[in-house]
């Protein structure tokens, strides 16, 4: 059986996989949605979440996904990985998951070719179906200048209204330094978001939502308020961070045969446990050890 079965619960409420159900939407999560959402309805174009590490940008694109399927006049597609050697691989990827029709073989195309061809998919699904057509890139760090400049291009095709494609760039920190240094493709931006990490009460929004989403019905709170307070401390708000620490706490509350909830206490053993394999892992001693 299960840890977390044995614990209660109906679903692994500490998961690091993306699953939208157990995001916890946060006041920076619920600004982000939602005004990317008002973005998509009025067709405004270019919108970029940054976010460092471990923020959660992911889970969000997940989310976003799940908001889109609910509306039939949405097309959409996400790129997970853009790390392309040029713009015609990027185009052809675009062209080929978005399932366009043509009337050879897509490697014989030209980069203006495809171009054409992805416009005139474009005037279609917008004028004549009423259809969104959105783009979402993850990891968008890994964008290259060519395919920026690519990107920069389709955002050119618009109607007197509207763009007709809509474009969705989530990537670190360091995507910001990229695409400031294009200052026509910067200038598109419609909608820029940066996430932080958590403070308190939100790391225990976000433990408190996923515990009971996860099913947890017990009467018991799970995580002390001084747990909750190490496990801040520690991951310093990330979410990523406080989903890792929270599931080997969880763990080695299963395997304890004295406690009934996680406490300070062995919030404090996990961290030792884990700073002790890092160190290890680069082979050095932590203070204090020997």
């Amino acid at each position: 059986m299960s840890y977390y079965k044995l614990l209660g619960f109906e679903r692994e409420p500490f998961s690091t996989s993306p699953d939208p159900d157990f995001l916890y939407m946060s006041r920076e999560y619920d600004l982000a949605l939602t005004n990317i959402l008002i973005e998509l309805r009025l067709r405004r174009g270019l919108s970029v979440i940054l976010g460092d590490i471990g923020t959660g940008k992911t889970t969000l694109s997940r989310k976003l996904v799940q908001e889109m399927s609910r509306r039939k006049d949405f097309i959409f597609h996400v790129i997970l990985d853009p790390s392309f050697d040029n713009e015609k691989e990027f185009l052809f990827s675009v062209v080929k998951n978005l399932q366009l029709s043509l009337t050879q073989d897509a490697t014989s195309y030209s980069v203006p070719e495809l171009r054409d061809v992805f416009e005139k998919f474009l005037l279609k699904k917008n004028l004549s179906d009423s259809s969104t057509v959105i783009l979402i890139i993850d990891e968008a760090q890994k964008l290259s200048k060519e395919t920026l400049e690519a990107l920069r291009v389709l955002l050119n095709y618009e109607t007197n209204e509207f763009k007709l494609l809509q474009l969705i760039l989530l990537g670190q920190l360091e995507l910001y330094s990229k695409i400031i240094d294009i200052p026509n493709f910067y200038d598109r931006i419609d909608f820029k978001f940066t996430l932080n990490p958590f403070g308190l009460a939100e790391t225990k929004g976000m433990i408190n939502f996923r515990v009971r989403t996860a099913g947890y019905r017990g009467i018991q709170q799970l995580f002390s308020d001084d747990a909750v307070e190490e496990i801040y401390y520690y991951s310093k708000g990330y979410p990523r961070g406080i989903t890792r620490v929270c599931h080997k706490c969880l763990r080695s509350l299963v395997m304890s045969k004295t406690k009934t909830s996680v406490d300070k206490k062995m919030v404090s053993d996990v961290i030792s446990r884990d700073s002790d394999a890092k160190w290890q892992a680069e082979g050095f001693v932590p203070k204090g050890k020997y």
